[in-house]
């Protein structure tokens, strides 16, 4: 007669009053969302996790179906899916890349695996895992292969012959590297054991699969008895199973007798990708460890399990683990988290957080604790590194304008409260654009680099930052004022006077100073720095070399600025504004682009640089009205070009915060006729930075009307692999100061290095700019590098100057090409 006891039925009964309430404590003190469902695809058991994963109480979930919670079309793919890992009994791994609440993309693995219970009854048990810090570190598996403490290798499907063994393997089995790679697998097993093996790999299974123990022979001819854990990839193009071995043969003896329900237990344990483990409340001795804890700790399940802490790790980390297992027992509370460092065989110290909690008998009294720990010590890296790269210039490793702000807030709130003073520098370095203009960036870029070292030398126990392309800026907050500022002057400007040695040749520059002084000349900070700057300017105009401090008539410069300001605005009607284009090749030399740059050819003063009056444009709101004739006036040219060569265009921050930009280009293009996949837009992070969710926004209706979105000067920020996370850039330009320092600084290489990794990954192109001499390009063309801007390629011109290149002026090209040659 058939049964009638329900699924859910069959389940319970399958459990002693200990295996479950070890299973439910176990799958609650998870914090991955786990489920089981019966044979219908229904929810019958869910840990908390789950619950909070789906929004959903144990009530709303069990017995429910996919169907009641996401569209048919999911539900009818998760439904398939459970019916084949029912049916076949193979573990279903599904990637899904999702977009959470607060706008970051996650990746999430689901792995569904079927449990089988004494009566037959089937069960689909699965468990998500959000693997996105994973799927970032792929590059170090290789590493991660070699060092494992675990016995691996990688065999080729097709010949069944060993293509890579690892060092645990080599030490395990006693065969040499070589002996090994001139093996088939099925030469380390008793003949016997070859169908069975052939079998299994044509099946495209590996033997974790079926959860057998298979026999091996090492060198010496002994026999152990493993579990092969494989799993298929694609090595060196070849269609391969990666292979972990684990040695079972002590312990496969004490297993023999253990009950299904706790092989259903294992597989969950097994699965969850952080390290669990369990001790025994008296002793504190290891009972339980997962997979993923014996990969972190380096030590093997057998020489872990029945051990103490103490004898593990040195007393100092053992005494502090026992202090925490302790409190755990005495606590009430479900679970104490705490932060610690633990030692590694193989992976040195690492950072975790673990979770403890004390798991009762039926006595009423702790028999265990049950901890979950994760390993965060590449995430507390990487914040360490984005905050340092946050405060710090790039170039000269100095404190930044951030972090300027930051002291000054701090050094006027001090010397408020205490009534005292300080003094505020606005430094800049004499002649450096003049430098950099015939020297170029790398010779420019080096010179800043000793410069501020002389700087910061000079300046001692006071506080130092760069704050502008050759600015620097100094909170003088120590000695009596002014005489400890006008010191401190007179040493800064001796110190740079003495000639540098860049690339062997002697370059000389000098320093401007302003001064300014709280609380005589301003009582905020934004006063200060603006006074500061005065000061700066009037320096600038008595000649340079010299410091000169604040006085109120210094209001004249800023009327000055204003008059630029007004002359700015005139000159958008009066043709004074015109576009210079620099080149951009591909390693080959070939020219697919060009970036349109604004000029100003001022009616009395001349030849304006845009340094100084784009900052102008920007604080004045004029931007937007300059970049939108910079923007038709580019795309007009291009339309006329025979070549379809690319054409880029820098936007402001501002232009995002003002005005419909979408609405704008699209009316643009439909004006000038310009192919929108030939334009390519060129932003900063900086247009991220004030909103990222409205800036994010405006990208993809930008990138909708066909056009290319560029993030530019990458690197030199702070935010970068967030933001490429957050909006796929169609390509990533490396900033000119990596790239001048290619041949000085084994850092920057590496950093370079990254960049073109992670555009490959992520399937974007790189370009490379400030490209200078031939070492330059032939590391870049080396590393896999796509395009190249700089100097060596062309020096933006006219575009008269590139005839040729765009198949415009024919007539002009000889012209053109002696005008570069000049």
């Amino acid at each position: 007669m058939p049964s009638l006891e329900s699924p859910l039925d069959q389940l319970a009964k399958s459990f002693s009053a200990d295996d479950a309430d070890a299973v439910r404590l176990v799958l609650d003190a998870v914090p991955h969302p786990i489920f089981v469902k019966d044979s219908q695809s229904r929810f019958l058991v869910v840990n908390r996790s789950m619950c909070d994963f789906m929004g959903r109480s144990f009530g709303e979930l069990a017995g429910r179906t996919d169907y009641d919670f996401v569209p048919k079309e999911h539900a009818d793919v998760f439904s398939r899916i459970d019916r084949l890992v029912l049916d076949t009994g193979e573990v279903n791994e599904n990637e899904e890349v999702i977009r959470g609440p607060d706008g970051k993309v996650r990746t999430l693995m689901t792995r569904k695996a079927r449990a089988l219970l004494p009566s037959g009854a089937r069960f689909v048990v699965g468990c998500i895992s959000d693997i996105t810090t994973l799927k970032q570190h792929e590059a170090s598996l290789r590493l991660l292969f070699e060092e494992n403490p675990v016995p691996m290798w990688v065999f080729d499907r097709s010949s069944l012959r060993f293509l890579a063994v690892n060092h645990a393997a080599v030490e395990c089995y006693g065969y040499s590297r070589e002996q090994f790679l001139a093996k088939s697998i099925l030469d380390i097993r008793p003949p016997e054991d070859a169908e069975a093996t052939r079998e299994i790999v044509a099946a495209g299974q590996g033997s974790d699969r079926s959860g057998r123990s298979w026999r091996h022979i090492k060198a010496d001819g002994s026999v152990i008895h493993v579990v092969a854990y494989s799993k298929p990839i694609e090595y060196d193009g070849r269609s391969s199973f990666m292979v972990a071995i684990i040695d079972v043969t002590e312990r496969k003896l004490a297993e023999d007798g253990m009950r299904r329900a706790r092989e259903f237990l294992d597989t969950v344990i097994e699965n969850i990708p952080v390290m669990l483990f369990a001790k025994e409340a008296g002793q504190h001795r290891y009972v339980l460890m997962n997979r993923a804890g014996e990969e972190l700790l380096g030590i093997p399940r057998e020489e872990l399990i029945g051990r103490t802490d103490s004898e593990l790790f040195p007393p100092e980390d053992a005494v502090s683990f026992l202090i925490r297992d302790q409190e755990a027992l005495r606590s009430d509370t479900l679970q104490i988290a705490a932060e610690e460092k633990i030692p590694t065989r193989y992976k040195g110290v690492r950072d975790l957080v673990t979770r403890r909690l004390a798991v009762d008998g039926h006595d009423g009294k702790s028999k265990y604790v049950l901890a979950v720990a994760e390993d965060i010590t590449d995430r507390k890296r990487d914040a360490a590194r984005i905050a340092y790269m946050a405060t710090h210039d790039g170039l000269t490793d100095l404190p930044n304008r951030t972090m300027l702000v930051e002291r000054l807030d701090f050094a006027l709130e001090r010397a408020t409260s205490g009534r005292e003073s300080f003094a505020l520098m606005c430094i800049d370095i004499d002649g450096f654009k003049e430098l950099n203009d015939v020297y170029g960036p790398g010779v420019a870029d080096s010179l800043l680099g000793k410069a501020a070292k002389r700087l910061a030398e000079a300046a001692g126990k006071h506080f130092l930052a760069r704050t502008g392309g050759s600015g620097f800026t100094i909170i003088v907050s120590e000695g009596p004022h002014p005489a400890t500022a006008v010191e401190l002057a007179d040493r800064l400007l001796a110190t740079i006077a003495d000639a540098f040695d860049v690339e062997g040749r002697a370059l000389r520059v000098g320093l401007s100073i302003g001064i300014t002084f709280f609380p005589d000349d301003a009582t905020d900070v934004a006063a200060l720095l603006s006074n500061a700057h005065a000061a700066l300017d009037r320096a600038r105009a008595d000649g340079r070399g010299v410091f000169r401090m604040f006085e109120a008539d210094m209001d004249r410069k800023l009327r000055e600025r204003r008059a630029l300001e007004q002359d700015l605005r005139s000159a958008l009607a009066s043709g004074e504004l015109l576009l210079h284009y620099q080149p951009q090749a591909n390693v080959s030399g070939e020219i697919v682009g060009f970036e349109a740059l604004i000029r100003w050819v001022h009616k009395e003063r001349g030849l304006i640089p845009p340094a100084e009056f784009i900052p102008v444009a920007e604080e004045s709101g004029l931007i937007v009205s300059l970049g939108e004739w910079v923007l038709r006036q580019a795309c007009r040219e291009a339309a006329s070009w025979a070549k379809p060569v690319q054409i880029g265009v820098n936007l402001s921050p501002v232009q995002f915060r003002q005005g419909d930009l979408p609405g704008l280009l699209h009316q643009i293009l439909l004006e000038t006729g310009l192919d929108p996949n030939r334009l390519e837009l060129e932003i900063t992070e900086s247009v991220l930075l004030d909103d990222l969710s409205r800036a994010s926004s405006i990208l993809r209706r930008l990138k909708s009307l066909g056009v290319k979105i560029a993030l530019d000067d990458f690197g030199t920020g702070y935010s970068s692999l967030s933001y490429l996370q957050s909006f796929p850039f169609d390509k990533i330009k490396i900033d000119k100061s990596f790239v001048g320092m290619i041949q000085k600084s084994p850092q920057t290489v590496a950093i370079i290095r990254a960049i073109v990794g992670l555009g490959r990954g992520l399937s974007m192109d790189i370009i490379a700019e400030g490209v200078e001499t031939l070492e330059q390009l032939s590391f870049l063309s080396e590393e896999g590098c796509h395009a190249l801007q700089g100097y060596l390629i062309g020096r933006p011109h006219p575009i008269e100057a590139y005839a040729d290149e765009v198949g415009r002026f024919a007539a002009t090209a000889a012209t053109a090409r002696r005008h570069r040659r000049r």
